[in-house]
């Protein structure tokens, strides 16, 4: 997986081009996984199901997503990026051709499981092929680069989006996937060239052991911990529960809903590019990783207290935080969630080169497994509980895994006396 053994250097637009171009496809299936967030309420009455169902059933494309992760990378062993981008693409097309004709909550499940395998390498193509043509030194810098063009993808499902769903109803934002998917599709097999990697084909039952036995490892322990939350609390909060905290809770139409997210998305764009200059700058990648997710998570759980009823709500006398108020936390969550890529550089410093791709594969599976487990656990505390507890366990989680990343990675102390 991700074999980095032997970089292909590649420099300026032969390098440039393909990256965005592949990214591209990290675009869309952040467009896919994010538009329940502005019709959440629609597929629900459509479907006749309550919005908390839809959302738990929404769950499933992350853990189909997160299943696929191990079977991808043998696949980008043993194939060039280019054949497995396009096919995914293709699979990408007829996921969401699917699902915009659903007419039941399994069959919007079953959508979302197609849609989960067929956008599983949407991320790990452009990595892939810069993890092969990068030296270490500029890997965490472009992978910030690569994560922040995916995030563009969240753009088209905040505003444009909720106009799309208000004049053509949720499935048109389905077929508008489906029609991006083989534009990518044709973009990638032209400007991506193919190649393959050295490595000799591996039994996918030792690729499996591999990638756990790393992500258990001592080294990798606090990283996969952190991963499991960090990812999480913005694709969850982003692609399924801020449109119905915005719309149901505070009483904003889809499309002002929407104009926030859009700010929300803003954020998630710039920010891992700042925060990659910051950490150039500062060389002190674990502390910023600790302090970052530390003021995401603040964030959160204010924000979560302040809705009706909440600690902050009712300590500043009013029905619940102004939407504002909201936007200005959610700004923040976008931004200093965006230390996410630093996982990807810790994980490439602390592990052998010849582990590097395994690595990479643990941490991608602990981001997306957590998401698709803390999707179906909100979805569950959202529909027995409240929306405000859903967001308040999303904040609370991240709490515990900064914690226990700064935990597990201190340097150990030496000796008395030495």
């Amino acid at each position: 997986m991700l074999s980095p053994a032997a970089p292909q250097p590649t420099t300026g637009l032969k390098l440039f081009a393909p990256i965005v171009v592949l990214a591209c496809g990290h675009m869309l299936s952040n467009m896919i996984r994010t538009l329940p967030a502005v019709s959440l309420d629609l597929i629900a009455a459509d479907l006749k199901a309550d919005p908390a169902t839809i959302g738990s059933l929404a769950g499933a494309y992350h853990f189909a997503f997160a299943a696929s992760q191990i079977p991808l990378g043998v696949a980008l062993d043993r194939f060039s990026v280019r054949t497995v981008s396009v096919t995914l693409l293709l699979a990408t097309m007829l996921g969401a051709a699917f699902a915009a004709v659903t007419r039941t909550p399994l069959s919007f499940c079953i959508a979302q499981i197609l849609l989960g395998i067929a956008t599983s390498g949407m991320l790990l193509c452009p990595v892939t092929y810069a993890a092969r043509r990068l030296p270490a030194a500029k890997f965490g810098m472009w992978t910030g680069i690569i994560l922040s063009l995916g995030n563009c993808g969240m753009i088209l499902s905040a505003s444009p989006l909720a106009w799309l769903v208000d004049h053509y109803g949720w499935r048109g934002g389905f077929v508008l996937a489906a029609a991006l998917a083989i534009a990518i599709a044709l973009a990638v097999f032209t400007v991506v060239q193919p190649d393959r990697t050295d490595a000799a084909p591996r039994h996918l039952a030792d690729e499996v052991l591999g990638v756990f036995r790393l992500g258990l490892s001592r080294p990798l322990r606090g990283v996969i911990v952190l991963a499991f939350f960090s990812v999480a609390v913005t694709l969850v909060l982003r692609g399924v529960w801020g449109g119905p905290w915005l719309m149901d809770i505070k009483g904003l139409s889809r499309f002002d809903a929407g104009q926030i997210l859009l700010v929300f998305t803003l954020s998630m764009i710039v920010g891992p590019l700042l925060i990659g200059l910051i950490d150039r700058r500062l060389g002190r990648r674990r502390e910023l990783v600790i302090v970052c997710h530390a003021l995401a998570a603040l964030a959160l759980v204010a924000m979560a207290c302040g809705g009706p009823g909440g600690l902050l709500s009712t300590a500043f006398g009013v029905p619940y935080l102004t939407p504002t108020t909201d936007a200005a936390l959610l700004v923040a969550i976008g931004f200093f969630s965006s230390a996410q890529p630093l996982l990807y550089a810790i994980t490439r410093q602390v592990v052998p080169s010849a582990d590097t791709g395994k690595a990479l594969s643990a941490a991608n599976l602990s981001f997306f497994f957590g998401t698709a487990v803390l999707q179906a656990t909100t979805g569950l505390v959202a529909a027995q509980v409240s929306l405000p507890a859903a967001l308040l366990v999303l904040g609370l989680g991240l709490v515990f895994g900064v914690t226990v990343f700064a935990l597990l990675t201190r340097a150990p102390r030496s000796p008395a006396g030495a």
